[in-house]
């Protein structure tokens, strides 16, 4: 039986695998995440074809451009 500092390393681990692989850069072959970083929604094929590498929907694409702005 695990105890609650074995799951709490290997939970730890998963974060850290899933953050570092949010942060590699897209490879050649990628459209872009299938998924919106911010709100979850997905991202239309169109626009991760468009905009490789993509990690927003349109939605919140625009809302940080204008955030920012």
């Amino acid at each position: 039986m695990t105890d609650f500092a074995d799951r709490a390393s290997e939970r730890e681990a998963e974060f850290l695998v899933e953050a570092l692989a949010k942060h590699q850069p897209p490879s050649e072959n990628t459209a872009g995440f299938s998924h919106c970083e911010d709100c979850g929604d997905p991202i239309p094929e169109a626009k991760r074809k468009a905009v490789r590498g993509c990690t927003r929907c349109v939605v919140c694409h625009e809302y940080i451009q204008l955030k920012t702005k």
